[in-house]
């Protein structure tokens, strides 16, 4: 089993700045896919960047494309979302996901697609608020 802990949630203002956290443990961190996906009521959860460790290649989507980035202190078993530029249509509970790579490139499509039903474990989610 894969354990992940969100963190870095909170409220800030339009143009304002978060940077969420995940750490994973309970599986070899570089043969992780980890993606960053969230969620509002009534909506379907939507994936907005993944990183596959090993290689540190990041897929993010154009609906944040230029205002989120994913990285990875591999020290540290923990992957980061910065999202700058934030505006209300961020606001959404936070998730992370992981895919194990138990065979090699299975990575590869989950990474693109960014689909919640490829990711197998989740964390409980962190709240980011974007209000005036």
């Amino acid at each position: 089993q894969v354990q992940l802990v969100e963190s870095g949630g909170g409220s800030v203002q339009p143009g304002g700045s978060l940077r969420l956290s995940c750490a994973a443990s309970g599986y070899p961190f570089p043969r992780l896919l980890l993606a960053w996906f969230r969620q509002v009521p009534g909506k379907h959860r939507e994936g907005v960047a993944g990183i596959y460790t090993e290689l540190s290649h990041t897929n993010i989507a154009d609906s944040v494309k230029g205002r989120f980035t994913i990285s990875q202190d591999n020290a540290k078993n923990t992957v980061y979302l910065q999202m700058d530029n934030l505006q209300p249509g961020d606001t959404a509970m936070y998730y992370c996901a992981a895919f194990k790579n138990e065979m090699s490139g299975r990575w590869w499509r989950p990474l693109q697609q960014l689909l919640q039903e490829d990711f197998p474990f989740w964390g409980k989610g962190t709240l980011v608020i974007i209000s005036s």
